[in-house]
This record gives structure tokens, C-alpha cells and sequence, in this order.
């Protein structure tokens, strides 16, 4: 099958989206079928065309930006020029130029499944306002022209206004999770080069520097943590410097955040590769995922962690806290609280949950293959013409 995937950011640029989005074009080429990546060309240094993992990437040149989003007038004519040879026409939402791409494909004759990875929530102001409603109007109007919309959980979907919309065409499908093996001297290796070789407790978290992750939360819990684990470390593993769009984040958490990297009671690791991902999951006790709001739907580095042993401390929000309802494998905390959060991670710290089962259980619905060919169901399906989608891709999860 002949597969179109858009969407504003692929890799290398870093987010649950765009990983998600590879991981699935990777499982679907390695299924057989051609897969073509239309996105923008967020970094001038990247080719415009490539071939990775088996699958094709074109890039289009980025001549402007409104707030994060990549505003690529190229997209449309080349939407329509791929979307003419492909036989589905997958978009990511969210997506600046997901209405445009949509209907390229239906002037192509090609139908659309839309994924919704999180409804847009950005920062008070009329400006984010205007952008906001801009992404809702967005996503609808994607939607309305797609034959199936995509989502992670039955939870977020249930919560979500977007998405209880389009109810009559939803699809629930699990994101594909993958941890790349790591040799022991490798693991060992990075492990002396991080400083996390000792015998302090390490509490992990994976994300970039964005304000709706929490960092701040985090940052504000720590002196409870201190109380209880004098020595308790925080290893960040990701993007901390020049985020898109985060100045504001940067400038308001880099004093704190200096401080606690003096006092070596923080340590940035950078941004890793997915090798180097399984050494920090190895070298840490606990994941924390403390995020703010909507803007978060899942947190696919909770069962990366979970895959190598790991609990996590996540906050209660909707599809965030399934996968530790799903498993039991750690605690769900009230998102903002930086007593709960603090109150959460010395639980687990002192009494870790046992893995009995837990990596049989989320291989069997995150393992990139079994993702792939529930998605390669919906396709053949939307191609079919069929109105329904099939029912295993319906089970709540």
C-alpha cells in the first residue's frame, strides 16, 4: 500500500508526536508497504529529501511562524503532487496545514485518517488565544474530511471536546513503544559518563524544557524529596536550551535550575538517542511525568520506562494516567501539586511496585508491529470504502 503521512514536525526534531509518527512509518515500511513523509523543513540544515529506515522524507522549506507552527505555503503543492500516487493520506494532528493536505488528498482521490495526539492548549494572551482557536478550527476542519479519526485512549477521547465530536468515526489505537536493547558495558559506560554509577536515588524525567511538562513542579517538590532522600538526584533527559517557543520557560526556570545543578541535586543529560534512552530507563528509580494539561494525551516515555523495569509518577490527567492504571506500575498524582507530586515519588522511592507482568502486558498493545497492523486494518478499511471501523481497534485502553 502507497502511504501519505503529514504532519508540521518529523525527526529529528523531538516530541512524543513526532515520534510516534516515525515509529509507525518504520513498523509500516518494514510491513512491505511505501511510506512518504511530508513535513516541514524546521531546521534549514536538513535535506529537503531523504531516505531513512525505509522510508521517504520530503521537507519543505519553512517561510514564516506563527507562535510554534511552521507556516510552509510549498505544502499544498506538494500535498497534491503525493497525495496523486498514494492510496491513503494519514495526517498528524495537531497540523497548521492539516485542512490543505485533507483536501488535496480528496481532490486526489485519496482518503484521510486523521490521528489526534492532543488537543492544543497554549498559554493565556490573545494572541495564544487566536492560535488556539485557529488549532481547534484545524483539527475540525481535518476531521471533517477524514473517514477515520485516530486516538490513543478512550479516556482522553471521552474528555476531549475535539474528539467527542467526531465520535462517529473514532478509533481508539495505543502508540507504538519501542526500547532499543543496550549492552551491559554500554549501559555501565554512560552510566559513569552521566555521574549515575552511585547509590543515590536517581529520579528520571524525559521531555523537553516546555512549561505545560511541569518542570516547574517539579523543581518546587524537591525540597520534600531533600527531606526524605538527602541525596535524591534529578536526571533530565532531553532538550533544556533553545526550545522552540520557550523562552519565556527557559528565563523563568533557569535560576532555580542553576541552583540545583550547583548544589549537583540536578543534572542535564541532552537530548539521547534512543540506545542511550534504555541506559538512562536502566540508571534511573522512577520516571516523573508532570504535566499540566491537555497539551499532554499520553506520555509514550512511561512505558519506554516501564519496558526496563521502571515505575513512574505521573499526573492524573486524562490518557497521562492510564498507563499506571493500566498496570499498577507506580502512582497517579493531582497535576500542579508539588506536594503530591513530592508525596507520590517518596512512596514509590520507598516501597517500589513489583513488575510482575508488566512488559508481557504493554508489549501486547504497544509493540510497533501489532500498532502497525491495527493501523494497516484502518486503512484497507478507509480504501474499502467501509463505514464502520473494525472492532478490535475500538477496545477502551
Amino acid at each position: 500500500m502507497r502511504i501519505l503521512s503529514a504532519l508540521s514536525f518529523y525527526r529529528p526534531y523531538t516530541s512524543g508526536l513526532t515520534i510516534h509518527a516515525e515509529r509507525l512509518a518504520v513498523a509500516l515500511a518494514s510491513r512491505g508497504h511505501a511510506v512518504t513523509v511530508l513535513t516541514s523543513r524546521h531546521d534549514p540544515a536538513l535535506p529537503l529529501r531523504e531516505h531513512r529506515d525505509g522510508v521517504e522524507i520530503v521537507r519543505i522549506p519553512v517561510r514564516a511562524r506563527l507562535g510554534k507552527a511552521p507556516l510552509t505555503p510549498g505544502l499544498v503543492v506538494a500535498a497534491l503532487r503525493l497525495a496523486g500516487r498514494a492510496e491513503v493520506v494519514h495526517i498528524h494532528l495537531p497540523q497548521a496545514d492539516g485542512p490543505l493536505v485533507a483536501m488535496a488528498a480528496r481532490l486526489r482521490g485519496a482518503p484521510v485518517v486523521a490521528t489526534s495526539h492532543c488537543d492544543a492548549v497554549l498559554p493565556p494572551g490573545r494572541l495564544s488565544q487566536l492560535m488556539t482557536n485557529l488549532s481547534r478550527w484545524n483539527d475540525h476542519a481535518t476531521a471533517a474530511l477524514a473517514s477515520r479519526v485516530l486516538t490513543y485512549t478512550s479516556d482522553y477521547a471521552e474528555s476531549s471536546p475535539f474528539l467527542s465530536r467526531w465520535s462517529d468515526r473514532l478509533a481508539v489505537v495505543a502508540p507504538p513503544v519501542a526500547v532499543v536493547s543496550c549492552p551491559p558495558e554500554e549501559t555501565a559506560r554512560l552510566r559513569r559518563s552521566w555521574s549515575l554509577d552511585g547509590h543515590r536515588p536517581v529520579i528520571g524525567i524525559a521531555t523537553r524544557l516546555a512549561a505545560e511538562k511541569g518542570v516547574g513542579v517539579l523543581i518546587d517538590a524537591l525540597p520534600r524529596i531533600v527531606q526524605r532522600f538527602p541525596d535524591a538526584l534529578v536526571a533530565f533527559a532531553g532538550q533544556h536550551e533553545g526550545v522552540l517557543g520557550e523562552d519565556a520557560t527557559h528565563r523563568l526556570l533557569r535560576p532555580a535550575l542553576e541552583r540545583l545543578v550547583g548544589q549537583r541535586r540536578w543534572r542535564f543529560l541532552g537530548v539521547l538517542d534512543e540506545q542511550e534512552m534504555t541506559a538512562f530507563y536502566r540508571a534511573i528509580d522512577v520516571l516523573v511525568v508532570p504535566s499540566l494539561n491537555r497539551t499532554e494525551s499520553f506520555g509514550l516515555v512511561q512505558v519506554e520506562a516501564m519496558l526496563a523495569g521502571k515505575p513512574v509518577v505521573a499526573s492524573d490527567l486524562p490518557g497521562v494516567r492510564q498507563p499506571v492504571l493500566t498496570t499498577g506500575f507506580g502512582r497517579i498524582v493531582p497535576p500542579g501539586s508539588a506536594d503530591d507530586l513530592a508525596r507520590g515519588l517518596i512512596d514509590v522511592l520507598n516501597d517500589p511496585p513489583p513488575t510482575d507482568g508488566v512488559a508481557h502486558a504493554l508489549e501486547a498493545r504497544h509493540h510497533p508491529s501489532r500498532v502497525a497492523e491495527q493501523v494497516e486494518a484502518i486503512y484497507r478499511s478507509v480504501v474499502a470504502g467501509r463505514t464502520s471501523p473494525e472492532p478490535e481497534t475500538l477496545r477502551p485502553s
